[in-house]
């Protein structure tokens, strides 16, 4: 069976998100190719970053309300349920 996404409702924005993420990383392509100075590709590569964090974030939050919270609430034991935000959460601040 598969598991439920907490992002069907809101799948069209999470979709132009990434898009404009995947502009802004082909943009650091192009700065690189263009020998653009190095904190301006950093610069470009934190904003990429931020994008995809504030995305993570929504997806964490959505899952939150909809699979956890949500009718019926989670399939999952209220310690699991926290074990398992928790690690989503350790993943992402890791890097």
């Amino acid at each position: 069976m598969d598991r439920p996404r907490g992002y069907t409702a809101s799948k069209d924005e999470l979709l132009k998100r990434l898009a404009r993420v995947e502009g802004q990383v082909r943009g650091v392509s192009r700065m690189v190719e263009e020998d653009r100075h190095c904190i301006e590709v950093m610069t470009q590569i934190n904003a990429a970053r931020g994008a995809l964090d504030q995305i993570a974030l929504g997806l964490l939050d959505g899952h939150t309300r909809h699979c956890l919270l949500g009718p019926g609430g989670g399939r999952a034991s209220g310690d699991a349920q926290a074990d398992e935000v928790m690690a989503a959460v350790g993943r992402m601040l890791s890097r």
